[in-house]
């Protein structure tokens, strides 16, 4: 969502940074295009207003023009006042859910996911806190919510409260207020029944339903694609509805990203998860430095260690550990981590975690490098026999023909996918015999110096021409990610990136 703002901030600093010395001039210059760059993201122009007024006084103060290296001052100095855009520098605040049951009541217009996130936060629940929950669904109006909402709960591994034809929400509240009681749940979640816009009848259900369940948290879940509109909503569902908290929905879109820099600032409420996709596990906890660190290119390492944590198998990153120390790298072994990364959220969604990285994602978007190679390269693998993918050296030319056929590609796609593993698996030899040493000998320069927002590795421009031609899936390492990297990943690299080519 923040790539149209990240690309141009970017191209900011980068006139900043690679400058020596910066007159006062160049940094109201440098704010007047940040300014524009804002609006263009549809940032409420009151916030845009009080950025600017925030940043400006600091940016153009004796200790930046003086400083060795101003740029990078400049751009810190904007990283903090988004921060404190963002709702501030503390951590993120936890649900109260300390007096069982407690209730949470889910709120929102219709069509902003307000049942979907109902699912993932009593997901989120059930296995990071080890609560024991119970959902109810009081939309009586929308065919098959109710429905959704068992579907959902029985994904997530919670309660669903059953469903009773013709009852009216109130009521239903009631039941499930005795239910979590009788059933020792500690947390109670609402669904209530939205709308396609604001109305009067809408708000008295929702204000009668939270005098009869007094909820200890009331979350209204907003689309973030509606920019301002979503804004606007929650304002005003707050004069009528005490909100304690916001979710924003369909993080991964192609918006403007707007309504997540200007919500706090705005209604005053804390964003408290941000959620993207269908799948339950798409919700991540708001953190203001973290989102800050993204709009300005500097990545979310923890959220990519976070996510290798839920979803790579702990005895499946331990059998290649032990592998990777012997210097051992077959087929298999490459398949599994094309899974890994696509279980990571595919090429896109690990670079957008990942920092310093905004200049080759966008040219492995022009090269149409993404996440249908991964699943291309793993078919060609598994089209090979068991013997095969232990042993490439016996793939001769009509085997080559056979594995092709059999994975609906050409013969040259074959070789490209051999080529990228002989590649790592020669980087796995050097990591086996040389241990940390002989990573770094291996990687070579693939990693340089960091971008305009702060030190990141950015990608080799020589390696990435290398990885267009190999036909690979390409960004900054990871052939699995073991010693020092994100846990079950192996060496340290994207397949494809591995600096095996370079003449000797």
């Amino acid at each position: 969502m923040f790539d149209a703002l990240t690309g141009k901030l970017s191209t900011i600093f980068d006139g900043l940074t690679g400058r020596g010395a910066l007159s006062e001039k160049d940094v109201n210059e440098a704010l007047r295009e940040i300014r524009v760059a804002l609006l263009e993201a549809d940032v409420a122009l009151s916030v845009v207003k009080k950025f600017i007024d925030d940043v400006r006084p600091l940016a153009v103060g004796e200790n930046v023009i003086r400083s060795i290296k101003p740029g990078q001052l400049v751009v810190k100095i904007v990283y903090d006042a988004l921060v404190d855009v963002l709702g501030g520098d503390e951590e993120p605040e936890r649900l109260k859910i300390d007096s069982p049951p407690a209730v949470i009541m889910m709120a929102g217009l219709q069509g902003s996911g307000k049942t979907t996130t109902t699912g993932k936060i009593a997901k989120r629940l059930k296995e990071t806190e080890r609560k024991k929950v119970l959902v109810a669904s009081l939309d009586t109006r929308r065919p098959a919510a109710m429905e959704q909402l068992r579907v959902l709960a029985g994904q997530a591994g919670v309660d669903a409260l059953p469903i009773v034809e013709g009852q009216l929400p109130p009521d239903i509240a009631r039941r499930a207020l005795q239910a979590a009681k009788l059933g020792g749940y500690v947390v109670l979640m609402l669904d209530t029944a939205g709308r396609t816009s604001l109305d009067e009848q809408m708000m008295n259900e929702a204000a009668e339903i939270a005098s009869i369940a007094k909820p200890q948290e009331t979350l209204l879940v907003a689309d973030a694609l509606t920019g301002q509109d979503a804004v606007e909503t929650a304002r005003r569902f707050h004069e009528r509805l005490p909100l304690t908290g916001l979710v924003l929905t369909r993080m991964d879109g192609d918006g403007r990203g707007g309504a997540a820099l200007s919500m706090r600032a705005v209604t005053g409420l804390p964003i408290r998860f941000l959620g993207s996709g269908e799948k339950l596990d798409g919700l991540d906890v708001f953190d203001a430095r973290r989102v800050a660190g993204r709009i300005l290119g500097q990545g979310d390492i923890v959220a990519l260690v976070e996510r290798a944590k839920a979803d790579i198998d702990q005895a499946e990153a331990e059998r290649m550990a032990k592998k990777m120390a012997k210097g051992q790298f077959d087929l298999d072994d490459l398949a599994g981590q094309l899974r890994q990364m696509q279980k990571l959220g595919g090429l896109g969604g690990m670079m957008d975690l990942m920092p310093g990285v905004q200049k080759a994602k966008a040219q492995m978007a022009a090269a149409n490098i993404n996440d249908k190679m991964l699943q291309r390269q793993e078919a060609i693998i598994l089209s090979m026999t068991p013997n095969e993918r232990k042993k490439p050296d016996i793939l001769a030319a009509s085997r080559k023909r056979r594995i092709a056929a059999g994975a609906g590609v050409d013969v040259a796609e074959v070789n490209k996918v051999l080529k990228m593993h002989r590649t790592m698996a020669d980087m796995m030899k050097k990591v086996g015999k040389g241990g940390m040493k002989g990573l770094a000998g291996a990687l070579g320069g693939m990693m340089g110096g960091g971008g305009p927002a702060g030190p990141g590795p950015q990608v080799n421009q020589a390696a990435l021409r290398n990885l267009q031609n190999m036909g690979g899936p390409g960004a900054p390492k990871l052939p699995g990610m073991g010693g020092g990297g994100l846990p079950g990943l192996g060496g340290s690299g994207l397949p494809g990136l591995g600096g095996g080519d370079k003449k000797k």
